[in-house]
């Protein structure tokens, strides 16, 4: 603590200094007109996604029937949106180095995830990218360059599961997208065919009424010759090679064109080549030679020719000097001021108020946060945007956010790597360059798409962690069916998507290989300790997934998933570190370590992020056990969003938080950045535990009032899931029945320092999750009433004399005890209180409203929902009487309701029937209103 203080006391010149910057700023008007002080979403005013001025966006399309004339077989999975101006626009797949359809008119619809819930923030519906402009040019699913002559055909491996698409970049040496520059309005590609280098600028002329497209290449020396495939058209007859000009005709009267021209310059040993009046392509022999030379393209009236023809004839712009950046997008910072937290306990959080509004009314939905050496910070936003941060101190008053990139598809990671930014998106990971130093990006590096990736909605990139080796371990979601699909369902809640999906890959130093190191998983994030490299990863509760895990990844393991198992060897499943009940966290996300010595308590532990709580939870690992187990308790403080990922500031050594709202979240905030910050106070939570074979050890921050530990102050709970094709499982007693056992404390001793807890349970055994409730008393009078959640893998034998507790009479767990039974609470009346009580402790609230409001929620509305008739996604109906709400929350997956997908687990085991009767009568009770 006293570190953290000095750091701020001992820099005030420097403070002082940064106020002093910033005053000059607002005269010269290069900071937004005045500081934010508070977000407020309700007022909030927005632009559209797409940014007049930025020149692309990253997406994928489905072009697969956009007209006869073209190919049926186009969908793009990673793709470049380019703006050419004068609504003209293109689609560069970076998998296969090829334009996927060029077109006029209107740009896309903006109907993928990130874009749909834009300013529609809970808005799930997102569909698949479509064209709905007027195609041009197009081509099919091949490589748009090949050595030698063209291959008119998908060269990528084939994928594990026969009769799907093929997806992922070409053979890297065939060719390999290593990125673009950014020019103003202009794109400039690069990629490689073979040895050679090519960049290439898009973009579009207009001759009368006419649109061409025009592709101006930068290829220096070639030692073999090169083909490109310009476009491909279906209904053509008839064709012809003239000069530098090659014509395919088609329309019942060969009305219209399809041309590609080579435009005049010094490099004219290009050839314009056509197949099967099919085929337009261009071959590049062999130079020693290098430079500029431009193609052609365009599709219009057979009348136009000549124009078109005197068009090739004029010479083109060359490419910038994109080498050395180009003007900023975005001159203009955000200053706001945060508020702190007051130290009203051990850890706090302070809240880092977003640049909401901002000059360019863009939406600001944090995902992920990485830290410079000096204290800057780098935030990626779920919309594509970069934002570096400055002047982050103990008090947050005076925060400058500065744009730093944007258009990138769907990123939720962000790390800092010896001062460089590194996203992870759909397109892969991106390095982010400031080739001028003028504070935005201007090279956008492909620093490896070797991860496959499907454009199934589900599929996202969902993690990146960098390790103390140099290389990143990444998380691929598995290719969940809710959503629409480009692929076929290949299991219950699940559709084939990529080899990748559900796994988590090792990216080598250079980006360039990647090993698999787990499959088996529905929808992973990570957390990577810094300094040893010990991975974890969570997993989401749902089809496979009996309730929420973490894990402790090591290389080969396969965690149950059989939809993402990718491989044949029928492996065992690999055990979590523990699991977390479906009350306590029912969707999780990443995990971080606190690292360095400014954390209290917490200095050293592993820390999990709960989405749908939200929350932080501590993380306890009883390594003691032959089979790691580990347990969580959750730190209690203000979340007023879901939290998502986080980071430690090298500098003031506190973990910042990130998360937004989208998928279900008991949060109604839409997203925010924190700062877990330690005051200093008295922390009272678990700080380790040990499962024996004579009951558990658990033990706390501070000492613990020995007078308030006694056996009526625990209460201690254990049950199996199931792991099926359903979403989520019951609770199961350890003979397989439905429900919970309740373990009897036969005894309790604390520790001589008075901070660890032995209880002596009976029959101790093997279970996949025990709950420990207590309500005691700290030594300091302070009420210490919390639960923690663990899994049992391994027990130890207990030994009294190392784990300081004095005169243990262990022969009070072979004397005639009770077995563990059955809660006796099942005997309480029904009633609609406590049906209400219940909605909120099981975290229905996160999904159901009790009113009308469906917006952020995955259930429908219990308002008037009891008596109405209910219509199901088969086609049946039913009206919605007490036994259709028993069977709703027994068997969630029997009956799905019409425009909703099945994300609710069953509640067998876990609800009496008396509270299935009060929560009947809760919703009866709604129903009147």
């Amino acid at each position: 603590m006293s570190r953290f203080v000095k750091y701020f006391t001992s820099n005030l010149s420097e403070i002082l200094a940064i106020s002093l910057f910033l005053s000059t700023l607002f005269l010269t008007g290069y900071t937004y007109n005045q500081k934010v002080t508070t977000n407020s979403v309700d007022t909030l005013d927005l632009n559209p996604f797409v940014e007049p001025g930025f020149p692309f966006i990253s997406t994928s399309l489905d072009a697969r029937k956009i007209g006869l004339a073209f190919p049926d077989d186009n969908i793009a999975s990673r793709a470049l949106a380019i703006n050419l101006g004068d609504s003209a626009y293109v689609c560069f797949d970076t998998d296969l180095l090829r334009w996927s359809v060029a077109w006029t008119g209107k740009f896309l619809p903006m109907v993928l995830m990130a874009q749909i819930s834009y300013k529609d923030f809970f808005n799930k519906n997102n569909k698949v990218t479509t064209l709905t402009g007027n195609p041009k040019l197009a081509t099919g699913l091949y490589a748009g360059w090949s050595k030698g002559e063209p291959v008119f055909e998908d060269i990528r491996p084939d994928p594990e599961l026969k009769n799907q698409p093929k997806w992922g970049p070409i053979p890297a040496d065939k060719g390999r997208w290593k990125g673009m520059y950014l020019h103003g309005e202009k794109v400039i590609l690069n990629y490689s065919v073979g040895q050679t280098d090519i960049f290439e600028m898009p973009g579009k002329v207009q001759f009368g009424n006419e649109t061409a497209f025009i592709r101006t290449f930068q290829i220096n020396h070639r030692t073999e010759p090169l083909s490109l495939i310009a476009a491909e058209v279906r209904n053509a007859d008839y064709s012809e090679v003239k000069g530098n000009i090659a014509y395919i005709y088609h329309g019942s009267k060969r009305d219209t064109v399809t041309a590609l021209g080579i435009v005049r310059s010094r490099e004219n040993s290009m050839q314009p080549r056509i197949k099967n009046n099919r085929y337009l392509s261009v071959l590049l022999p062999s130079s020693k030679n290098g430079g500029e030379v431009s193609i052609l393209v365009w599709k219009g009236p057979s009348s136009k020719k000549a124009a078109f023809e005197k068009l090739c004839k004029k010479k083109q712009p060359p490419l910038p000097d994109f080498g050395r950046g180009g003007p900023a997008y975005w001159q203009e910072e955000v200053l706001t001021a945060g508020k702190l937290s007051p130290d009203t306990a051990a850890y706090v959080t302070d809240q880092l108020t977003l640049p909401l509004p901002n000059p360019w009314k863009r939406n600001v939905r944090i995902a992920d946060i990485a830290f410079f050496e000096d204290g800057r910070a780098a935030a990626v936003t779920f919309e594509g945007d970069v934002w570096i941060l400055d002047g982050i101190d103990r008090n947050l008053h005076n925060i400058r956010w500065k744009r730093f990139a944007s258009g990138l598809h769907e990123p939720m990671s962000v790390e800092v790597v010896k001062g460089n930014v590194y996203i992870f998106g759909r397109e892969g990971i991106v390095r982010l360059q400031d080739l001028n130093h003028d504070g935005v990006a201007d090279h956008y590096e492909n620093f490896s798409n070797v991860m496959i990736q499907s454009p199934e909605s589900r599929e996202w990139a969902a993690d990146m962690v960098y390790a103390p080796d140099g290389s990143f371990y990444v998380a691929k979601g598995g290719s969940q069916s809710n959503g629409p699909g480009v692929t076929s369902q290949v299991a219950k809640g699940f559709r084939a998507g990529s080899d990748h999906n559900g796994t988590i890959l090792k990216i080598s130093p250079d980006g360039l290989a990647f090993e698999v190191i787990a499959t088996g998983l529905r929808g992973p994030y990570l957390g990577i300790h810094p300094e040893n490299g010990t991975l974890t990863a969570s997993d989401q509760q749902g089809n496979f997934v009996p309730s929420t895990p973490i894990y402790l990844i090591k290389k080969g393991d396969y965690y149950g998933v059989p939809p993402t198992t990718h491989r044949k060897d029928n492996p065992s499943i690999a055990p979590p570190l523990t699991w977390i009940p479906h009350r306590v966290d029912r969707s999780s996300i990443s995990q971080a370590w606190i690292t360095g010595d400014n954390m209290g308590p917490i200095n050293g532990d592993l820390i999990h992020f709960s989405f749908a709580r939200p929350g932080l939870f501590r993380v306890l690992i009883d390594s003691s056990a032959s089979l790691r187990q580990g347990g969580v308790s959750f730190i209690n403080a203000n979340y007023p969003a879901p939290t998502s990922k986080g980071a430690i500031n090298p500098i003031d050594g506190q973990l910042y938080i990130t998360g937004f709202n989208l998928w279900g979240s008991s949060s109604t905030g839409v997203s925010a950045l924190q700062r877990l910050r330690y005051t200093g106070k008295t922390s009272y939570m678990p700080n380790h535990f040990k499962v024996t074979k004579q009951g558990v050890i658990l033990g706390f921050d501070s000492p613990l009032d020995a007078s308030s530990v006694t056996t009526k102050n625990f209460e201690v709970k254990r049950w199996n899931y199931k792991r099926t094709q359903e979403y989520g499982s019951g609770h199961f007693k350890l003979d397989g029945t439905s429900g919970e056992e309740v373990l009897q404390v036969l005894a309790t001793h604390v520790s001589a320092d008075g901070k660890s807890v032995l209880l002596l349970l009976p029959d101790m055994q093997e279970v996949m999750q025990m709950e420990v409730a207590y309500n005691l008393r700290a030594k300091d009078g302070k009420s210490v009433n919390q639960q923690f959640w663990f899994t049992v893998n391994k027990t130890s034998e207990f030994k009294p004399e190392s784990e300081r507790f004095d005169k243990v009479d262990l022969s009070i767990l072979t004397a005639k005890n009770p077995l563990p039974g059955l809660q006796t609470s099942n005997n309480e009346l029904a009633s609609a209180a406590k049906g209400k009580e219940i909605f909120q402790q099981m975290a229905c609230s996160g999904c159901h409203s009790e009113g009308t409001k469906t917006k952020g929620m995955y259930g429908p509305p219990f308002q008037n929902l009891y008596g109405s008739t209910r219509y199901f996604e088969d086609g049946s109906s039913a009206i919605a009487d007490d036994k259709y709400v028993r069977e709703s929350i027994l068997t969630p997956g029997a009956k799905i309701i019409k425009g909703y997908n099945e994300e609710m687990p069953s509640f067998v085991g876990i609800l009496t029937e008396s509270d299935i009767q009060s929560i009947t009568l809760y919703i009866k009770s709604l129903s009147k209103k």
